[in-house]
C-alpha cells in the first residue's frame, strides 16, 4: 500500500526526513513513532501531498505522490494532529459540505454521510454545532471527515491527542475497527495504544529510520531483553559493586527505599534468567531478600532504547 525509498525533506542544512525507507502492506495497522521533532509529521505531510520532498521516492497504491498527486488524495484519508474544523457548522452540515469537496453528491452523498456518523458514533450528536462538542466527539467529527470518500489508506496524526482515559479507549476501539477494512498508519506517543493496535512498528528519530518491524519482534531483539527487579536490605553500593559479578548482568541500578532495603534492577543480556543465581548469591552473602522478580522489556523500553541521546 505504501512504499518509500530515500524520502528526503530538507529545510536548508536541517535535514528533517532524511533519506527514509519502509513499507505498509495492505491491511496492515502501523505505528509511527518518534520523539518530538523526529520528522514524524513531515513525513505525513508529503504523503499526504501537503509538502513536495526534496528527493526521494513515495507511492501510494501503486502511484507516485508527486507526479501522481490528485490520484493519490483519492486513495487517502488524512485525520492532522489539530483537526481543523469549521465549528459554527453541525456535524451532519459540515460532514455533507467536507462530502461534496470529495466529489460525492446526491444518493451517494446521503449514504455515506450515514454511514461515517453511525461508525464514528455521532448519529446522536448529527445537528450540534461542533464548537458545543466535547474534545473526543470533535476528534470522531475529524474521523468521519477522513472516511467520508471511503480511502484504502487512513494516515492519522495523533488521533487520541487531548483526550481523556475513556475517550482514548473509545478512540482505540474505533481504529482496531476500521482496521478490519482499511490500511492504518497511526502517528502516536502513546506507546501502549501501539502495543495494543499496531502489527508493525516504525521508529525515525533525527529524521532517520531506526526500526521497523513487529513489536513482538522489537521487544524480543531489544539489547536490554529482560529486567530482575529484587529488594534487598543492604547498602545500594554494596549491591552495584557485587551484583555486576553475577553471568549474565550487564547493568545494576538501585533505588534507597524505607528501612533499610534497596530496589536493584538487575538487567541481563537477551534470553537469559538469572534469578536463580541471584537467590542463591543473597543466601551466601546473608542478604535478607523480599522480592525478586522477572520483568520483560516493552516497547516503550525498545523506543527510549533507540532514541535516547546519552
Amino acid at each position: 500500500m505504501i512504499e518509500i525509498v530515500n524520502l528526503s525533506k530538507h529545510y536548508g542544512r536541517h535535514h528533517a526526513v532524511d533519506e527514509i525507507s519502509f513499507e505498509v502492506q495492505r491491511g496492515d495497522i502501523v505505528g509511527f513513532l518518534g520523539p518530538n521533532g523526529a520528522g514524524k509529521t513531515t513525513t505525513l505531510r508529503m504523503l499526504t501531498g501537503y509538502l513536495p520532498p526534496t528527493s526521494g521516492a513515495a507511492r501510494i497504491a501503486g502511484l507516485d505522490i508527486f507526479r501522481e498527486s490528485l490520484e493519490v488524495r483519492k486513495k487517502i484519508g488524512y485525520m492532522p494532529e489539530n483537526v481543523p474544523l469549521y465549528v459554527e457548522m453541525r456535524v451532519k452540515e459540515y460532514l455533507r459540505f467536507r462530502g461534496a469537496l470529495r466529489g460525492l453528491s446526491g444518493t451517494r452523498l446521503r449514504t455515506r454521510l450515514g454511514e461515517v456518523m453511525e461508525t464514528c458514533g455521532l448519529s446522536h450528536v448529527r445537528r450540534k454545532m461542533i464548537k458545543t462538542l466535547s474534545k473526543g466527539y470533535r476528534q470522531r467529527v475529524g474521523l468521519a471527515d477522513a472516511l467520508i470518500h471511503e480511502p484504502e489508506l487512513l494516515i492519522l496524526d495523533e488521533p487520541t491527542n487531548g483526550l481523556d482515559p475513556n475517550q482514548i479507549r473509545a478512540i482505540r476501539k474505533l481504529i482496531q475497527d476500521l482496521g478490519k477494512e482499511h490500511t492504518i498508519l497511526l502517528s502516536t506517543h502513546i506507546l501502549s495504544e501501539v502495543e495494543m493496535t499496531c502489527n508493525k512498528v516504525v521508529i525515525i528519530d533525527e529524521g532517520k529510520v531506526r526500526a521497523a518491524d513487529s513489536p513482538s519482534n522489537l521487544v524480543s531483539s531489544m539489547r536490554r531483553a529482560g529486567r530482575v527487579t529484587m529488594e534487598l536490605k543492604i547498602a545500594p553500593e554494596v549491591g552495584e559493586s557485587i551484583l555486576p559479578t553475577i553471568e549474565h548482568v550487564t547493568k545494576v541500578t538501585s533505588e534507597l527505599l524505607q528501612d533499610g532495603w534497596t530496589r536493584f534492577s538487575v538487567f541481563v543480556a537477551p534470553n537469559t534468567d538469572t534469578r536463580i543465581r541471584l537467590a542463591a548469591l543473597a543466601a551466601e552473602k546473608g542478604w535478607p531478600l523480599r522480592s525478586l522478580s522477572r520483568r520483560n522489556a516493552n516497547l516503550e523500553e525498545v523506543f527510549v532504547e533507540l532514541t535516547r541521546k546519552d
